[in-house]
């Protein structure tokens, strides 16, 4: 009996010796991540190192090609979404097939999928899209931002993408930037306060919770700080340009931001386009190894910008040297993956880049991944997908634009609307039917979409009509054309005008006048004489020059680009809800005023901005501010 017992535990042993064969110390969750890091590092070849500090454009590469070169990173830029199958199940299949791809490598290190979900998961169709961050920063509500967030990571994850290249900590400084909406304020201090919000709701509790996904503050540093006509793009004017400021104006300005985020568990910081000092951000050692690495103690990884390595020197070889050297670990090379992994390898063997240095980087980049459980959770999370785009999350939503409107002017008794009054109401301007312009750039393309709505969400012109009565005629006309009655010209009792800035990111959006278009302009003049009550409602990525607009109209609502829930603008026009929000930008009176000296900023009189940072109307307020409303149109205006 004693013999037949030791046999079948030895049976029982041997049985179990090659699947306990198969668990290296690596794939233990049990132990430390440093202890997890080294003993994955030291059974790793060069080539598999250089391979995980490459991040490739998932146009650009197949899954065979990431386990052919172990590649560390994928993305999908504006634009990538599964090419015919953009749905929830689109999207976990493509992700899924690149994690399976990366997990039959020898090592079977799971790949990092990012995505640019600035305001949503907006490249999925059918998302949730919330305001841009230039209305978040009107709300002044962090507890608001950090809801965003998390909803935006739950969206995410069902998807497969654990990684999101947000929120942007960048604090601009001269609103000509195409980048402007990008950013909660021109101030420091609320920047702060509401990108750090945004990163702790989007890592969750634990930045291993299978709903967490990892944020990416950006763009390190001074992005927000460019100088106008520094841009080195032909078709920029500022983005990617120079941040011509002394370093305690960028410290002060610019970096404080990453204070807090560091303090607030930021594990991945992506590196500005722009130059400070006479260099590329992408290969500022100083900043980024001796402040972000060396004083504020990051130990995370550091990830470059689309292409940006061959901005840093002319010489390709010579620009990916000084990047890695200089401090960046994960290197975003969305096209030719395999020219940079070749480069790299060169200089590692000919001793231009050292192994300590190769070690450290791909050491910063595994650190994070254990950190994030992707050892553990490589996959789409399915019991995600149901949220996606549900009722509560766009409930979320539309409190978010409700928040975010800022209300400039309001007189006549223009607003609130009644929606029972027996009434004609005039509706113009294609805005009014487009949620691509309510939704601005990176919106399912890089540059967002105009007039055709390829997303789900409630366009103003449909909230308008489900929120006036029955004994309301509305008449709506994008180009602001309405047939005469009997002979008589045609009359409104109300008119109601949206116009603003068509979609655009980055450098296509930077502008030397931030006019209105000619036929925004002619919009609202033609408008004026056909109703009694005109109401104009901006979208736009910024203030923009309205002086002689404002005039015109009864009241004037900044609804900036709230994204997909047009229904929370009519929430508060019919004032169910009142005006909250407040400027995060100062608002000029003409562009000759910019970029702002805020230091020596007048309050008072024609060369005073035509609105301050933080001012905002609310209901009860509106007569409160006849005085500056009256100076705003005593000014001469600009020259349109």
């Amino acid at each position: 009996m004693k013999v037949r017992l030791f046999t079948l535990l030895l049976l029982l042993l041997l049985v179990q010796a090659p699947a306990r064969a198969q668990t290296l110390p690596y794939q233990n969750p049990d132990l430390s991540v440093e202890e997890r890091v080294a003993d994955l590092l030291g059974r790793m070849s060069l080539a598999e190192k250089i391979g995980q500090m490459t991040l490739v454009e998932k146009g650009s590469i197949d899954p065979a090609a990431v386990t052919r070169y172990a590649i560390g990173g994928v993305l999908s830029g504006g634009g990538g979404y599964p090419s015919g199958n953009n749905t929830v199940e689109g999207w976990a299949e493509m992700v899924n097939a690149y994690e399976e791809a990366a997990l039959s490598t020898p090592l079977a290190i799971p790949v990092i999928y990012g995505v640019d979900a600035v305001h949503g998961h907006a490249a999925l169709a059918g998302a949730v899209v919330f305001p841009h961050n230039i209305g978040i920063g009107a709300t002044r509500n962090p507890q608001l931002v950090t809801d965003i967030a998390r909803i935006t990571a739950q969206e995410m994850v069902a998807t497969g993408i654990y990684w999101n290249y947000a929120p942007v900590l960048a604090v601009p400084q001269d609103i000509r930037w195409g980048r402007t909406y990008e950013g909660y304020s021109e101030n420091t201090a609320l920047v702060t306060e509401l990108s750090t919000a945004a990163l702790v709701g989007l890592q969750g509790e634990k930045l291993s919770d299978a709903t967490s996904v990892l944020a990416t503050p950006k763009h390190f540093v001074g992005d927000g700080g460019t100088a106008f006509g520094t841009s080195p793009v032909p078709e920029g004017l500022l983005d990617r340009g120079v941040t011509d400021v002394d370093e305690a104006t960028l410290r002060a300005v610019h970096l404080a931001p990453y204070v807090s985020a560091i303090q607030n568990g930021a594990r991945s910081i992506m590196v500005s386009f722009s130059s400070w000092g006479g260099k590329r951000m992408h290969g500022q050692s100083y900043l980024l190894q001796d402040v972000l690495r060396g004083e504020l103690g990051f130990d995370g990884f550091i990830v470059s910008d689309w292409e940006a390595l061959k901005d840093v020197a002319p010489n390709y070889a010579d620009a990916v040297v000084l990047a890695i050297n200089a401090g960046i670990d994960m290197n975003m090379v969305p096209y030719d993956y395999a020219g940079f992994i070749t480069t790299l390898t060169a200089a590692v063997n000919n001793g231009e880049v050292t192994m300590e240095r190769i070690d450290e980087a791909v050491s910063n980049i595994l650190r994070v991944k254990f950190e994030m459980g992707l050892f553990e959770h490589p996959f789409a999370n399915t019991d995600a997908q149901a949220l996606v785009g549900s009722e509560a999350h766009r409930e979320v939503a539309r409190d978010a634009v409700r928040q975010s409107l800022v209300l400039l002017k309001n007189e006549n008794n223009a607003l609130p609307l009644d929606a029972n009054a027996s009434q004609t109401v005039f509706v113009a301007g294609p805005a009014a039917d487009s949620l691509g312009m309510q939704s601005g750039g990176w919106t399912l393309e890089w540059q967002g979409f105009n007039q055709n709505n390829r997303t789900e969400g409630t366009t103003l012109i449909e909230a308008l009509e489900a929120a006036f009565g029955e004994n309301t005629e509305i008449k709506y006309s994008a180009r602001g054309r309405y047939a005469a009655v009997n002979g008589s010209e045609a009359h409104a009792d109300i008119g109601i005008v949206v116009v603003g800035e068509d979609p655009y990111a980055e450098y296509l959006g930077d502008s030397a006048d931030l006019a209105l278009s000619t036929r925004d302009i002619g919009l609202i003049n033609n408008l004026r004489d056909k109703v009694d009550k005109l109401i104009v409602i901006l979208l736009s990525g910024r203030p923009v020059i309205v002086d002689t607009q404002l005039n015109q109209a009864d009241t004037f609502v900044a609804a900036w680009l709230p994204g997909s829930e047009g229904a929370g603008v009519t929430d508060v026009l019919f004032g169910g809800y009142d005006f909250v929000g407040k400027l995060p930008y100062t608002w000029p009176r003409n562009v000759g005023q910019l970029p702002f000296d805020f230091a020596h900023l007048p309050a008072e009189g024609c060369d005073a901005p035509l609105f301050p940072f933080g001012y905002g109307l609310s209901y009860a307020s509106a007569e409160a501010a006849a005085s500056w409303l009256e100076l705003a149109a005593t000014c001469a205006p600009a020259a349109s």
